[in-house]
């Protein structure tokens, strides 16, 4: 899969994608919605005001893709000077998460929906492949829904640091992760050059 991001006179992105290209990224799309879930409109009251002024979760997420995807405000490799120190950085974080968390979640469902919208719109267009324009907005939230894709999947492949996605070239075609190991190497060149064509 070699699709790669050009710029756009005035803005925005292009990228030819194939239809298996296309679904693997609608699929990988919606699956990260369904993570992510629906929010709390699903359960609100549909005061908007209510809802503006809705908390979110004071702990971080127990599954790991999601503690990837939204983590502490207060941390770092770090470890505290003492246990005050420790139990400081869990009160402000938990602080932060309370008021920023459904906000982020929000941001990232839109992203999602954004890159499943534009790629349902090619399906509609007609078989075989096709090529996708995005402006300069809609290039901005594939970016971030790619970004969310790649910290989901190296987060499943346990890749923490740069050393360990040079091991994933090195595994062999039998091993159960490769698919996901293709995609996600995969998203990483669609992301670097999705970044480049938005640098001035």
């Amino acid at each position: 899969m070699s699709g790669h991001f050009e710029p756009l006179p005035g803005g925005g992105a292009t990228v030819a994608l194939d239809d298996v290209e296309i679904s693997i990224i609608r699929s990988l799309a919606v699956q990260l919605m369904e993570l992510i879930g629906p929010g709390p409109a699903a359960e609100a009251s549909g005061d908007p005001l209510a809802e503006l002024f809705a908390e979110g979760p004071s702990e971080p997420p127990a599954d790991p893709v999601l503690r990837r995807l939204f983590p502490d405000a207060y941390g770092g490799p770090e470890e505290p000077a003492s246990a005050k120190d420790a139990e400081q950085r869990r009160a402000h974080s938990a602080e932060f998460r309370r008021f920023t968390e459904n906000d982020l979640r929000a941001g990232k469902r839109e992203n999602a929906l954004a890159v499943i919208r534009s790629l349902d719109g090619l399906a509609a267009a007609g078989g075989g492949g096709a090529v996708l324009e995005l402006s300069a907005g809609e290039s901005r939230q594939w970016l971030g829904a790619l970004n969310d894709l790649r910290l989901a999947i190296g987060s499943r492949l346990e890749i923490d640091e740069e050393e360990d996605t040079d091991l994933l070239f090195r595994l062999p075609d039998e091993d159960p992760r490769k698919p996901m190991v293709m995609a996600y190497l995969w998203l990483g060149g669609l992301q670097e050059t999705l970044v480049s064509t938005l640098m001035p």
